[in-house]
């Protein structure tokens, strides 16, 4: 096997998927390949445990200590991707593992052990600043295909779980079940229930196909027992094909020349035109600023058009993973993109409901999250209370990097009653 090769197989080894990129590749550097012939001890019970072994070819039997009672002895196969050596409390073998047939086996030696404990699922040096979103994409693996989530404090809240947070998530879970060289093309979710943003969520990863140039997952975030999101998403590794771009990105201002949210806020809040109780409510407010930094190609005067554009970046520096930076874009997704369908339909004093319904991406081409990405969205329709938009992505230089749509529940704000209903 040459370097990709070893990668790419260390890629699908479940204990290893949910390591950085990086770690995956180093580990790919210092493994050792060793060969075995049948009836030939792998490990012997009591002899030191010298580094993390993985099977890449034929089988294995372990054998229970021999001083274990005969109803005791859990004999078992290990196959292609089992492991051993790794996790154990004792400086020693406790049981045997003997070749059943031709073996060849990849040993992490144990001064190489350091790289199985990366400090995050996206890096794996300490690193004294991560970007907010690069924390808020962090998962906890809690088993093989489990993973827990969690809503920050420090991040923007909603009444709800944010939507791009469901999907950022999810899809940080699927990347991390799948090898390091296959990359997301395309996911389509689901929001099925509003989430709770004071308990964490935990994402099942179910592996639905395993192939040599793709592989699908399907994911189900849950609260309180209850399915609350899914997402399947399919991932794909790199190959050569046809190239064509029909889309032209749009003549608007370069981000240098606009201002973000930030700016705006600042002057709405010394305008003389807005009136004084708004601009005093508006300074007593909690201002938390969104991981993203966004830049609007349009003023106020096109707010009643059922289109969009404005230029994204993630705030801070993102660890260089790019399955980091397709979850990143794919939270920042979500900013705006429904809203947009209520745009013909804004005027004073309305109070609307908004709630996603469904979301769907195609990635193009690699992503850099954090750096400019113009945002196009139009409305091309909104009909029986629901509003459906499409987008694309452009980096600077003018090339697709992304498709989306997505439909989502719009509605008047009822008024409330005297004595409104309880939520219970």
């Amino acid at each position: 096997m040459d370097h990709e090769e070893v990668t790419e197989f260390l890629g699908q080894v479940p204990l290893l998927q949910c390591l950085p990129g990086s770690s995956i590749r180093r580990i790919a550097e210092a493994v050792q390949v060793k060969n075995y012939e049948p009836g030939d001890y792998v490990a012997r019970e009591g002899e030191p445990v010298n580094g993390l072994y993985i099977i890449v070819d034929g089988q294995a039997e372990v054998s229970a200590p021999a001083n274990a009672e005969e109803a005791n002895r859990p004999d078992y196969v290990l196959n292609k991707y089992d492991y051993f050596g790794y996790g154990t409390n004792s400086s020693v073998h406790q049981v045997n593992v003997v070749a059943l047939s031709k073996l060849t086996c990849f040993i992490l030696p144990n001064q190489y052990g350091h790289l199985l404990q990366p400090k995050t699922i996206w890096n794996a040096e300490e690193t004294p600043e991560h970007s907010l979103l690069e924390q808020i994409l962090h998962l906890e693996p809690l088993e093989v295909d489990i993973f827990r989530g969690f809503t920050l404090p420090e991040a923007p809240t909603f009444r709800q779980v944010f939507g791009g947070q469901f999907i950022g998530q999810a899809l940080a879970a699927a990347s991390k079940t799948v090898d390091c060289l296959k990359m997301v093309h395309s996911l389509h979710a689901i929001f099925l229930v509003a989430g709770d943003n004071n308990i964490p969520i935990i994402y099942q990863v179910h592996r639905a196909r395993d192939g040599s140039s793709f592989a699908t997952r399907k994911v189900e975030a849950k609260q309180k027992g209850l399915v609350v999101f899914t997402l399947i998403a399919s991932f794909q590794k790199e190959e050569v094909g046809f190239e064509h771009q029909a889309a032209i990105m749009p003549d608007v201002p370069p981000p240098e020349q606009l201002l973000n949210l930030e700016e705006i806020r600042e002057r709405r809040l010394t305008d003389p035109r807005f009136p004084s109780q708004y601009r005093n409510l508006a300074a007593k407010k909690k201002f938390i600023p969104w991981p993203i930094e966004m830049r609007f190609c349009e003023g106020s005067a096109s707010q009643h058009k059922p289109s969009l554009n404005y230029w994204f970046r993630a705030r801070g520096k993102l660890s260089d993973d790019q399955a980091l930076h397709r979850c990143v874009v794919a939270y920042a997704s979500d900013l705006l993109f429904s809203g947009v369908s209520l745009n013909p339909h804004r005027e004073k004093g309305l109070k609307t409901y908004c709630l996603s319904l469904d979301h769907s991406i195609w990635f193009h081409k690699p992503v850099k999250a954090d750096e400019w990405m113009l945002y196009v969205i139009e409305s091309p329709s909104a009909h029986g209370g629901r509003g459906f938009v499409t987008g694309r992505m452009f980096n600077r230089q003018g090339e697709l990097i992304m498709s989306l749509t997505q439909e989502a529940l719009i509605r008047r704000e009822k008024p409330r009653g005297p004595n409104p209903r309880p939520k219970l």
